[in-house]
């Protein structure tokens, strides 16, 4: 994939994250964010001071909030929140000129009512194109510290991967490559609901002990559910699901951990999202994943208290006292 041009969709934290990481070597990069008022306040000051404080965009970087000046790219970054990609995808679909442009999901969840992965819905609206998939435990906050960070490619295609490894990569941002697309999303979306319910374990108090088995029987749940979604037993133990779960999960910057914590606390959902300039994907991915649950006929234990607790403003301390009283069985 020969990529001159490149677009990336989605002026939050990780968006500006990438932005500054692929074109502070002077890259062509063009930025594209929803509101006029805020990406006229970073083309002037150069800084996005909403979601990435001190951060300041090299000069090959340009931000914009005109989509079609993202449509001749040769590789356009999502990297908006989940419920809004489907959306954006299909305006840019109507005028895109470039017939050869690839495309690269960062978007980590699932579509409610379909239960459709990112690159699924990218593989609707862009049929026959290179689509490809990044996640991994990838703070945007420390990648914009320049601190080491390790993240996977997924593509069906390996030489598009491994084009993606060579163009994206770098000694501070090493790549690693895979072709099990479905299980490196599935593991990227359904860690933020794990990361909800441990951040309500901290919240309540409960310790160290009873986090490590929640963690674990965490990841026991994600490989359940994404298994029987199509994806891979062995993939989950990587970078997108076992590593990003220990991250979403044990990190005080983890949005998804921090509206756990606020909910173990005593503060409703409403107070909690009002409050919140960024989007917490496990919100919107825990009603997805119970769904598909529920339509795969698949044991979530987890996923289902919390879904109670978001969705039918259940008291944690009886989630968790439901969730105490299982049946003991074998590991």
């Amino acid at each position: 994939m020969k990529i001159d041009k490149l677009a990336i969709l989605g002026a939050g934290s990780w968006g500006t994250a990438l932005a500054w990481l692929w074109g502070k070597d002077g890259r062509k990069i063009s930025l594209w964010g929803n509101s006029p008022e805020r990406v006229a306040r970073i083309q002037k000051t150069r800084q996005n001071s909403d979601y990435v404080p001190g951060l300041t965009l090299p000069k090959s970087v340009r931000v914009t909030s005109e989509l079609l000046d993202c449509a001749d790219a040769d590789l356009i970054v999502f990297v908006t929140p989940s419920t809004a990609l489907r959306g954006i995808a299909t305006r840019l679909g109507e005028a895109l000129p470039n017939a050869q442009a690839g495309f690269l999901s960062c978007t980590k969840g699932l579509e409610y009512g379909t239960g459709m992965r990112m690159s699924q819905i990218l593989c609707e609206i862009f049929p026959g194109r290179k689509i490809s998939v990044l996640s991994g435990p990838n703070l945007a906050a420390e990648v914009a510290k320049n601190l080491p960070t390790a993240t996977v490619v997924g593509c069906h295609d390996p030489d598009c991967a491994t084009s993606l490894q060579k163009f994206l990569g770098s000694p501070r941002f090493r790549i690693y490559t895979s072709q099990e697309v479905t299980s490196i999303e599935l593991g990227g979306a359904l860690k933020n609901v794990f990361a909800i319910a441990a951040g309500i374990s901290d919240g309540l108090g409960l310790g160290d002990n009873s986090k490590a088995a929640l963690v674990t029987r965490s990841l026991a749940e994600l490989i359940r559910l994404g298994v029987a979604m199509g994806g891979n037993v062995h993939a989950f133990y990587g970078l997108s699901g076992a590593g990003d779960l220990v991250l979403t999960c044990y990190s005080e910057q983890s949005r998804n951990h921090t509206v756990g914590k606020r909910l173990g606390r005593g503060e409703t959902l409403e107070q909690i999202t009002t409050s919140m300039r960024m989007v917490a994907e496990g919100i919107s991915t825990t009603r997805s994943a119970y769904e598909c649950a529920r339509r795969l006929n698949v044991d979530t234990p987890i996923i289902d208290q919390v879904y109670a607790m978001l969705y039918e403003q259940k008291r944690p301390t009886m989630a968790l006292e439901e969730l105490l009283q299982r049946e003991q069985k074998a590991e």
